[in-house]
């Protein structure tokens, strides 16, 4: 099932079921994603959808963290609760191993030889990940492999 269905699909569910924190942040990921294709002038594909959830993640743990100084316990639990169900439309992360081959294999392919090659590496390295890792965590791998 397209991924975009899928969320469709299971807003109604958590809809029926009453599920506050599935129904609110699936909303927002259907809203985004609505927002980006006014933007882009075209449907998104699930690269794109996963882009999305990745942000959406990222911008929760910032969430997390604010909430935290704030002394905010309500919305640190709230912001992970909704961490938990974007995870869950991701696929299986990456392991730091994985992350570190693949990129091996991306620098050795595109024939990189030092930190001036690093936005070619990493934009061929996202390409291959698929949303299976965060942005940050492929520039760092990029950057240990680029600077041997």
């Amino acid at each position: 099932m397209e991924l975009k269905a899928k969320i469709e699909n299971d807003l109604r569910e958590a809809m029926r079921s009453g599920d506050d924190v599935k129904k609110r942040t699936l909303r927002m990921v259907l809203a985004s994603s609505r927002m980006t294709e006014i933007d882009k002038g075209s449907s998104l594909d699930e690269q794109g959808l996963m882009a999305i959830f990745q942000k959406e993640i990222k911008s929760r743990r910032e969430s997390i963290q604010e909430a935290q100084k704030a002394g905010r316990p309500d919305l640190e639990a709230a912001a992970q609760a909704e961490i938990i169900v974007l995870e869950s439309y991701l696929p299986a992360p990456m392991t730091d191993a994985e992350l570190a081959a693949l990129a091996q294999a991306v620098v050795a392919e595109l024939g990189a030889t030092g930190p001036a090659d690093m936005g070619k590496v990493i934009k061929a390295t996202m390409a291959r990940v698929q949303g299976r890792a965060p942005g940050d965590k492929v520039s760092q791998a990029v950057r240990m492999i680029l600077q041997k």
